[in-house]
């Protein structure tokens, strides 16, 4: 029978998945190579040439020619986008403009050295994050790259060449790369093309060739090349596989599987499967499957298991697990998934009558592995057998003597059901018997088989089963009590009655194994959704670490704590520790030595035993970002198979919620600078001009008068000290206000609230402001009743007199300003209106703006702060401010107070001293 070709249904959802994300994107190409200078431009602009001549918009975003002549004539005939000038450290660089590219949005556009860093000054840091930009913006992109500038080769180029490469791009974009090709180059042809002068000037490859230009780098960085290509091709193809639902292995590459069991052969096979995977330059994977008899496994065996797992990952073997009924579909169904060419085994345990009736898995697997070679390997003789089941924990006498005593009585508490139960079955088959059938009867004890094999296992039933058998032939076929048989026939009903036990017993067992492995399952996914959960809600580094240190102390027992390293690299307890239970006094030294080198040490392991805890690094997207210490209650809980996976699973989900509570916080402070930079240059640009302009006007006067004095009649000396009187006083308002919102945003200005007439605020203001506002009209307009407000008077007069500056400043000098106050049962409303040409539809809301200034024809505009400097009191007393256009033409500015506080009864001893020797409360 074929099997069925049907697509993998999470296959198939991921491929949607993939192909829906990738709809609305642009390609990436990327042409790769071993070193500089093996010619990925030229081919790059070559291909170009190529999509050009097909009609397609082709743009040059940017293109490192370094002056070679061959790239430069190439260049020719492609549009090019003018490159961005920054000024940096006094010397000028070119950039890749991004914000020119995506509005001139081609089809292609051509972007060199994806790995390039960006000067100061752009929108990203990284040349590859520019990129990343056009391909959400739809459109494709060519670039190029060189080995040494991925990030998980760094450590092995900077080994290699001595050179430690500082431009570097993650991984991941390298693998999201819709094509990738490889411009190779034999280095013997490389260095002649340095030593002409084609790749750098004479000197500069002098120097070069002595240092990463060496021929032994060279060729290191080739097979680098060359292997980061293939395994990205074997990727390929795999995904192929996988979305056409090919079963059959492809004879394509050489991957070797080694099936190991909780025998004693298991290390001998990872070494075997390691060797051979050397000389084969084969890809090596180790994989146990667990099936419930597995399950069943004393401690000591299924450890045995964990270290020889252990073992295989020192040797750099990648290790999997997989739960099974049966172990031959298992190990066949992985197979064909990672298109393995060679499976290791050993040699089938069962011999003889056993391995006929019951079968091997070798056989199994030799029968059904088409286009996979087996190999088994030869086991020792059974004498050694014998002294490494011993030392491995196999069953024998020892074992069985070291069994826990809670699973020895579970054992003799089924032993003892599976006779009583046939006893029970007996007595409530003879109450029956003579009113029905002997093959009723035979159900009652079905049914004690059925309840024995659930509640206590397969060796219970099947012992059930056979002492029913023969309960049945004692008690209820003739002659009765005696073994003996008088019909023939029932000893056929004796054989079917007792392969239907067996059948049940074995059945009922495996569903019990199965509901077992199913609640566990469930319950592991439902721990890992109640962490993700917790963790997504996360807004803080400490409170993902309490969530974190919470939920690992809950399922794997014992204290725990999150280690990250400070600014200098070296790992420190947490300041603030996350809970109260939270481990404390664990070896920081294996918890460095974790960080440093991305592997797992401490107790249990096979590095740094001694320490008192286990320690494991927490891998993200950047590296290492910390260490997990873990001190549990029991290490089996840490070590089995299932729980390993389990404790890999939170680790994982933890470091990504740091890494995003990070990059959250990277993302506010970026925001924050370039809010911060916005300000700053705002700032520059309004003081540069708003004082240069009066200070012009004050040399120009002052010099005037020092230059020309003798000339100059008594009324041009006193208009030009009037000029510099009032320039100066422009120049001291600027500053003020700008001291003003420097204390007012850093929240510094504490507010002196008391109880004041608002009519003396008001007039106050008019006050202040009565040479400013000769001859205008004022109308106010107040309460009829006398209205008290709880504020700062101070502030809240400066709020006025810049409405009346403002209105000033925009309205005709014989214009009207019209000053209301209203009082509503919980606020008070203050509105300056004036009458002249009103506020540009959608300003509203950007006047109060820090550094934003209205500009009009015949009008003086100042530094853009006063305004924000009202919201900023405004907001200080829990207020509203807001500007809009009059019925009838003209603005008006309004500020709305809470007035929910009861006003005291008024007298002449509310109104503070301080406020009456300012003079205007009779205004």
């Amino acid at each position: 029978m074929n099997e069925p070709t049907r697509p993998n249904p999470d296959a198939l959802l991921a491929r949607v998945e993939r192909e829906l994300n990738q709809s609305n994107k642009g390609k990436l190409k990327i042409f790769f190579g071993a070193a500089a200078g093996v010619g990925k431009t030229y081919a790059m602009l070559l291909a170009a040439h190529t999509k050009r001549t097909e009609n397609i918009d082709v743009l040059v975003g940017l293109v490192e020619t370094h002056e070679r002549q061959e790239t430069i004539s190439v260049l020719q005939g492609l549009e090019l986008l003018p490159p961005k000038l920054v000024n940096h450290r006094g010397a000028v660089l070119r950039e890749f403009d991004l914000d020119q590219a995506l509005k001139r949005r081609p089809t292609l556009i051509l972007v060199d050295e994806l790995a390039h860093s960006n000067a100061p000054g752009c929108r990203h840091p990284k040349r590859w994050q520019d990129v990343e930009e056009l391909l959400n913006a739809g459109i494709d992109v060519y670039s190029t790259l060189n080995v040494q500038h991925l990030e998980s080769l760094n450590d092995d180029v900077s080994q290699v060449t001595g050179v430690q490469v500082k431009e570097t791009i993650p991984d991941t974009i390298f693998e999201l790369a819709d094509e990738v090709e490889l411009i190779d180059l034999p280095p013997d042809d490389l260095l002649v093309r340095l030593k002409e002068g084609k790749v750098y000037l004479p000197q500069q490859a002098e120097w070069a060739m002595q240092h990463f230009f060496r021929k032994g780098n060279l060729i290191a960085l080739r097979e680098l090349s060359l292997r980061l290509t293939a395994d990205r091709v074997d990727a390929q193809m795999q995904d192929y596989r996988d979305d056409h639902a090919i079963r059959d292995v492809w004879q394509v590459g050489e991957r070797l599987l080694v099936c190991i069991g909780s025998n004693a052969i298991a290390e001998r096979l990872v070494r075997a499967g390691k060797r051979l995977a050397t000389s084969l330059h084969a890809q090596c994977i180790v994989v146990y499957v667990e099936t419930p008899e597995l399950q069943r496994l004393p401690a000591e065996r299924r450890d045995a298991v964990l270290k020889v797992l252990r073992l295989a990952e020192q040797l750099g073997i990648e290790t999997v697990t997989l739960s099974a009924l049966v172990i031959s579909d298992a190990v066949l169904n992985f197979a064909r998934v990672r298109n393995v060419s060679k499976i290791v085994l050993g040699k089938p345990g069962r011999r003889g009558w056993k391995r006929w009736l019951l079968g091997s898995v070798v056989d199994v697997l030799i029968s059904d592995a088409h286009n996979i070679n087996i190999y088994l390997l030869g086991s020792p003789r059974d004498d050694s057998l014998e002294q490494a089941d011993r030392k491995h924990g196999n069953v024998t006498k020892a074992t069985l003597a070291s069994y826990p005593w809670d699973r020895t009585r579970k054992r003799w508490s089924g032993w003892f059901w599976a006779v009583a139960t046939p006893v029970c079955c007996s007595l409530l088959a003879w109450l029956m018997a003579g009113q029905f059938e002997a093959a009723n009867l035979v159900m009652i004890y079905l049914l004690g088989v059925v309840f024995v094999a659930t509640r206590f296992g397969r060796e219970a039933s099947v012992l059930a089963s056979v002492l029913s058998v023969a309960a049945f032939d004692f008690f209820f076929v003739s002659p009765a009590l005696t073994f003996a048989v008088a019909d023939a026939q029932y000893l056929v009903t004796f054989l079917i009655m007792l392969l239907v036990s067996l059948v049940i017993s074995h059945l009922t067992s495996n569903m019990r194994s199965q509901a077992k492995v199913a609640a566990h399952r469930e319950r592991r996914a439902s721990v890992l959704y109640a962490l993700s959960e917790e963790l997504a809600t996360c807004r803080t580094l400490t409170d993902a670490a309490r969530v974190a240190t919470r939920h690992i102390k809950a399922e794997f027992g014992g204290a725990n704590v999150l280690l990250f390293p400070m600014e200098d690299g070296r790992i420190a307890y947490p300041l603030d520790p996350p809970v109260t239970e939270s481990l404390r006094g664990c070896d920081l030294s294996v918890a460095q030595w974790v960080f440093d080198n991305g592997q797992m040490a401490g107790q249990g392991t096979d590095t740094l035993p001694g320490a008192n805890a286990v320690f494991l690094p927490m891998p993200g997207f950047r590296g290492v970002i910390g260490v997990l210490a873990l001190r549990a209650a029991n290490l089996r809980r840490v070590f089995l198979p299932e729980q390993r996976r389990l404790l890999d699973t939170f680790i994982s989900q933890i470091a990504q919620a740091i890494e995003r509570v990070r990059f959250a916080e990277e993302a506010q402070q970026n925001s924050m600078r370039i809010e911060s930079e916005v300000l700053r240059n705002s700032l520059l640009s309004a003081i540069s001009h708003d004082l240069r302009t009066p200070l012009a006007s004050i040399v120009g006067a002052a010099s005037t008068l020092v230059e020309n004095d003798a000339h100059l009649s008594v009324d041009d000396r006193q208009e030009l000290s009037l000029t510099i009187y009032d320039e100066a006083l422009r120049m001291s308002n600027l500053t003020n206000n700008i001291l003003d919102m420097a204390r007012l945003d850093a929240g510094q200005v504490q507010l002196n609230r008391q109880w004041y007439p608002l009519d003396e605020v008001i007039g106050a203001a008019l006050t202040r402001m009565t040479k400013r506002l000769q001859g205008r009209t004022i109308k106010v307009k107040l309460p009829d009743v006398l209205t008290l407000a709880h504020l700062d008077a101070v502030l809240i007069e400066q709020v006025l007199i810049n409405f009346l500056e403002n209105a000033c400043k925009y309205t005709p000098s014989d214009s009207v300003i019209d000053i209301m106050a209203e009082r509503s049962l919980h606020t008070i409303k203050i509105t300056v209106a004036d009458r002249g040409a009103g506020i540009p539809a959608g300003e509203e809301d950007k006047l109060f703006d820090k550094f934003y200034r209205l500009k009009r024809e015949g009008t003086q505009s100042g530094a853009g702060l006063g305004l924000a400097i009202c919201k900023a009191i405004v907001n200080a007393h829990g207020g509203v401010i807001g500007a809009n256009n009059r019925q009838g033409g003209g603005a008006q500015f309004f500020f709305i107070l809470p007035a929910d506080e009861m006003p005291p009864t008024m007298s002449e001893e509310l109104i503070s001293d301080e406020y009456r020797q300012t003079g205007y409360c009779n205004h």
